[in-house]
């Protein structure tokens, strides 16, 4: 086969940091030259860049997307002996956060074309003790919140999105973090819009949260050496803050790219009855953080793919509610049959703004022989 001895890899994220590279090196150095180590004006502006990209009043820089999800939660006073309604097909971290508060994780079910939380299986999970619904974004695709919105409202309950997934994705218009109390994002290197090491932030458009948060980031201070409340130390560091100024200037283009790879997956793989693709919901737009397809043999289609040098991933191979740090919840296989069934079958191809048409179509080429 023609190209068969190119290796494809899941992600390349060399050649993004080499087209930036100057760009990079000298935010960074201005970061050095200033000593603006810990928080600072470089985070300052970041968070001013990233509430206009976003579209809220406000955003708050902090260590890592955990500690967005977590110092989010502590500011709606999630403590312990509460409940958090999430969903087990998701990257720990959302469930972390709220063992962090010392409330208790429960689980609902998804959508079985989008993987978004369920918003029909909502009610049935609060009880008094439910303190807030926390819908992960997965992907790249925003869960449908007008729905989760309705019933939340409802109920008097705040929801927190997870949009560490979804830089830049919308629903109805309007970006991730519009819809809930404040959306938590994470730039871990991988993600879409991603540091060189961890950060995260909050966004919202409530100032009160806000503030809570921004004395929980540090030390509960409300200037130096006043400490208010119980904080931790959750700063954002000035270098991921620089970098990530630099690369906010192209994540609209990046998310572009991606989704143009999208579509040429979608014509290349539409016929191909062995894989479910991806499917968009109505007025959202999807931006594919990852390419996720479900095959019934996956580790076997994994495998051949690799054979042909071709690099894929699992995202994420066993739900929440079924791993061992969980087990002491009580849940079991089959409580949760649409999550479950995507863990076993779920396979993320290649995709990267910078991944090519000939990688692409290799791919392609490759599966439909398979």
């Amino acid at each position: 086969m023609k190209g068969e001895a190119m290796i494809i890899p899941f992600l390349d994220l060399k050649e993004q940091h080499r087209s930036i590279e100057e760009e990079v090196f000298e935010a960074i150095h201005k970061v050095y030259d200033n000593t603006a180590f810990a928080g600072g004006p470089f985070v300052e502006e970041f968070e001013n860049n990233f509430s206009t990209f976003c579209g809220t009043d406000y955003t708050i820089g902090v260590g890592s997307g955990t500690e967005a999800l977590w110092l989010a939660l502590l500011s709606m006073n999630v403590e312990a002996g509460d409940e958090v309604i999430t969903v087990p097909n998701t990257f720990i971290a959302t469930v972390e956060a709220i063992s962090l508060c010392g409330a208790v994780p429960v689980f609902i079910d998804v959508e079985p074309e989008t993987y978004t939380m369920d918003p029909g299986k909502i009610e049935a999970a609060i009880t008094e003790k439910t303190k807030a619904i926390i819908p992960v974004h997965l992907y790249g695709q925003m869960a449908d919140m007008k729905a989760i919105k309705a019933v939340a409202d409802k109920h008097g309950i705040p929801v927190l999105e997870d949009a560490a997934q979804a830089h830049g994705s919308d629903y109805y218009g309007k970006r991730a973090g519009n819809f809930g109390i404040a959306g938590c994002y994470s730039f871990y290197p991988g993600k879409n819009l991603g540091a060189c090491g961890e950060a995260g932030a909050v966004v919202t458009n409530d100032g009160e949260l806000a503030n809570r948060i921004r004395r929980l980031r540090d030390h509960g201070q409300k200037k130096k050496y006043y400490h208010s409340i119980v904080g931790t130390n959750g700063r954002m560091d000035g270098i991921q803050a620089a970098v990530l100024n630099v690369k906010l200037k192209y994540i609209e283009s990046w998310n572009q790219m991606r989704i143009s790879h999208s579509r040429r997956y979608l014509e290349r793989l539409s016929e191909n009855n062995n894989i479910v693709l991806p499917k968009t919901a109505a007025q959202r737009t999807h931006i594919f953080h990852l390419y996720v397809v479900l095959h019934e043999n996956r580790d076997d289609f994994i495998e051949r793919l690799s054979e042909h040098n071709i690099r894929c991933g699992i995202h994420y191979p066993i739900p929440v509610h079924l791993q061992e740090a969980y087990r002491h919840l009580n849940y079991k296989p089959g409580d949760f049959p649409v999550a479950e069934m995507n863990a076993a079958r779920c396979v993320s191809l290649p995709m990267f703004a910078e991944l090519r048409d000939e990688h692409i179509d290799q791919v392609c080429d490759v599966i439909d022989k398979l």
